[in-house]
């Protein structure tokens, strides 16, 4: 018993295509990206992860807990930054301060969501577990613009 789990949390390891869960993963991997042009669609792509979590295989419970923390981290981020942006207005910043604030986070947001999404998604078409699910940045994976 001990090497199938090993072996469900080896990074390198191939599991099957019909894994259980694995077709919710895509379909949150989807609704997360769909939340670019439509912010409703994220809500009902974390409460999918959370209630398919339990069921799925364990390399797919990789995949719904990083999506899960990718929400959540989001959510928090944004309430850090609707502080910050706050306390720049109370301070009396100019107000280009704020709206100057706002687009370098949202752009920066944007592109972690888009990055840990796209190592999700190679990672799931690959058949193989999040390396890190805990992570902050993109799950363990190296992320570059080289083909090599």
């Amino acid at each position: 018993m001990s090497s199938t789990h090993s072996l469900a949390h080896d990074p390198d390891f191939r599991h099957d295509k019909a894994a259980r869960g694995r077709g919710a993963a895509i379909v949150v991997y989807l609704l997360f990206l769909g939340s670019v042009l439509a912010v409703v669609t994220a809500p009902l792509g974390v409460l999918i992860a959370h209630l398919k979590r339990r069921d799925a295989d364990p390399w797919v419970q990789s995949h719904l807990q990083f999506q899960i923390r990718t929400f959540w981290l989001g959510v928090l981020g944004g309430a850090g930054f609707v502080a910050a942006w706050q306390l720049l207005g109370l301070v009396g910043a100019p107000a280009v301060a704020p709206w100057a604030l706002g687009y370098v986070y949202f752009t920066a947001c944007l592109i972690w969501m888009v990055a840990r999404c796209g190592v999700g998604i190679g990672r799931l078409t690959a058949n193989a577990p999040i390396r890190n699910p805990k992570s902050l940045a993109f799950g363990g994976a190296r992320v570059t613009l080289a083909d090599a």
